[in-house]
């Protein structure tokens, strides 16, 4: 931090705000992030991700890259990561893929109690209670095995084996055990309910899982692995999750809840404005995800979060300090535009173009957007229990899924967000610069406004292919940092991973293209079929000296394959007699165009298992 001027950089056209935390991120206008990032890393001759190596314009590019690859892990390796971040990014990934089932099934269950309150109003027949029913039931179809999805996306996080991690969300439910026969408590005598302990417990149980299955992974024999290493896991994670972990998670979760109950119920309006003034803040510092596993443990426990109606006037206040900007600066016609572009989605919720392209860049309206959504919240929390039946949505997309009849309150509390963000921008939050027409800023502004027009212009459409890689050879599967070649587990061939074979066959591993065969056979390359990936096989380390004897290869380059075809054969005894290991690298080496990839399995796997996920540009 110290080579960096702060107040320099903050001052450059174009740079909407500097967060300094473990990193220094720059935040840029949309679509400029990623133009900058592609020139920067061109001109250094690196890949996305990597370290700028000292000296990198003097050096060759292939030199660039095997420097970049060692400061790259020596910087991981020294690299100090704050508990909490890590802890944020964890619980993020692995609720952010149930959004969408939380947003469709909440807004079905929303649906299903609007039409049983007009059933019961004898505004509809009778003959629509069925269809209220199969409405009901559809949407209890995450909400009563919730624990169960959970479980099986923290065990991904974490490495475990997904099926097992569901298994500890489904022993929560304490499957089978019917009145009168119960579980005590093992603390306090009582018997244990179904669902105690809730999400929190979930959480904890299959992060715990994952070591347990590790340290047997690592400590029983392959040859009996598939079957104890399940069994033992099991075993004592689900006695540990039902005498330990229940009873804790469920005190925790009880409290928890209590806690914030009694905060919204004693502070009232002033709890509320403190939150919906804050909330925007915690989101961008990253706290927010915190709040997702509390939410969905108020869902559980009183059957709605009384939290997100109350977060959600944090947009409200962004709408109402844009709509007094668009007022106040009608001669400014790029700031017009863009806000014309980022209110309705606004509205509906979707905060980050306003955020980012209208009132962070201008300071204070950003600030008294706040106070807008300090406002709402204070409305909210006056009326009390207004709660959401899920999360997902926010803004006016949340209305149908407000508890108990009280959207009318979440409404109010809504307009007073959009009131209270336009009056203190009018009044007090609109700069001075900002209200000028392009023809009488000063240059320095003139030049911004002109950087922002064309990053506003900017195509931010892009196409993300997500595809399931599959193991090319039947065997134990393992990181790419633990091969013994660095060229490899420095990931100078890209990033992708390991398998000790069990057996020679080698296939596909997905749909594509041969677009290379060594001629020494020990190695192939493919280009797949979607996603634009290129795949490297590599059969052995140091098996380039072979000459290709042990190898077989069936395919041809040029060759359209299929996933699970077989590519060729591998003889692993010849291969050990000479001194070689037969270990299989398999990495995608285009990783410019990888947003993300992720290993799904670990542990022993076979020919044709899907066993990693790549997101691609």
């Amino acid at each position: 931090m110290s080579k960096v001027n702060m107040v320099a950089l903050k001052k450059i056209n174009g740079v909407l705000g500097v967060v300094e935390a473990d990193t220094l991120e720059i935040v840029l206008g949309p679509g400029v992030n990623t133009k900058v990032a592609t020139i920067m890393n061109d001109e250094a001759g690196v890949k996305e991700g990597e370290i700028f190596p000292t000296n990198s314009y003097q050096a060759s590019k292939s030199e660039v890259e095997r420097k970049a690859a060692e400061v790259h892990a020596a910087h991981k390796a020294s690299l100090k990561k704050t508990w909490w971040r890590v802890a944020l990014q964890h619980i993020s990934a692995i609720f952010v893929p149930l959004i969408p089932a939380f947003v469709g099934a909440g807004l079905i269950s929303g649906v299903a109690g609007i039409l049983r309150n007009m059933l019961t109003a004898k505004m509809l027949p009778e003959s629509w209670s069925l269809n209220i029913t199969v409405l009901a039931m559809i949407s209890s179809a995450l909400f009563s095995f919730l624990n169960i999805y959970v479980g099986i996306n923290t065990a991904k996080e974490f490495g475990a084996t997904p099926g097992l991690g569901g298994i500890i969300g489904g022993i929560v439910y304490l499957p089978g055990i019917v009145a009168p026969i119960t579980i005590p408590n093992i603390f306090d005598g009582k018997p244990l309910a179904a669902g105690q302990g809730g999400i929190i417990g979930v959480l904890l149980g299959v992060w715990l899982l994952s070591y347990v299955e590790k340290f047997f992974h690592k400590h029983i024999a392959d040859s009996v692995d598939i079957i104890f290493t399940p069994f033992l896991t099991i075993l004592i994670m689900g006695l540990f999750t039902v005498f330990f972990i229940m009873p804790l998670a469920g005190w925790f979760s009880n409290s928890l809840v209590g806690a914030i109950n009694w905060v919204l119920k004693v502070g009232g309006p002033v709890s509320g404005f403190i939150l919906g003034l804050l909330f925007l803040p915690m989101v961008m510092l990253g706290l927010h995800q915190i709040l997702t596993p509390i939410h969905l443990e108020m869902i559980q426990k009183i059957g709605f979060t009384p939290l997100l109606p109350i977060l959600a006037m944090a947009g409200g206040g962004q709408v109402g300090a844009a709509i007094a900007l668009w007022i106040k600066c009608r001669k400014n016609k790029q700031l017009v535009n863009m806000i014309k572009g980022a209110l309705p989605v606004g509205i509906l919720g979707v905060g980050e173009p306003l955020i980012y392209g209208v009132t962070l860049p201008l300071g204070r309206p950003f600030i008294t957007a706040c106070v807008g959504g300090g406002i709402g919240g204070a409305v909210v929390a006056m009326f009390g229990q207004v709660g959401s039946i899920a999360i997902g949505p926010s803004g006016a997309a949340l209305i149908p899924l407000i508890a108990n009849n009280m959207w009318w309150a979440y409404v109010l509390g809504l307009l007073a967000a959009y009131a209270g963000g336009f009056i203190a921008t009018y009044f007090w939050g609109v700069p001075k610069e900002a209200m000028l027409p392009d023809d009488q800023a000063s240059p320095a502004v003139a030049e911004r406004r002109e950087a922002e027009k064309e990053a506003s212009n900017l195509d931010m459409k892009t196409s993300t292919v997500i595809q399931e890689i599959e193991a090319p050879v039947s065997g134990k599967i393992e990181n790419l940092e633990k091969v013994d070649d660095e060229v490899f587990s420095q990931k100078m061939l890209g990033d992708g991973f390991a398998i000790i074979p069990s057996d020679g066959s080698i296939v596909a591993p997905l749909d594509g293209k041969i677009v290379s065969v060594m001629s020494t056979k020990h190695a192939l390359t493919m280009m797949s079929a979607k996603g634009n990936l290129e795949i490297l096989i590599h059969m052995g380390i140091d098996t380039v000296e072979l000459k290709g004897e042990p190898f077989t290869i069936t395919v041809k380059e040029g060759q359209e394959v299929k996933s699970g075809q077989q590519l060729g054969t591998m003889n692993i005894n010849k291969i050990k007699e000479a001194g070689k290991d037969p270990v299989v690298m398999m990495t995608v080496t285009n990783t410019e165009v990888i947003q993300n990839m992720k290993l799904l399995k670990s542990g022993e796997v076979k020919a044709g298992e899907s066993v990693f996920k790549v997101s691609s540009k």
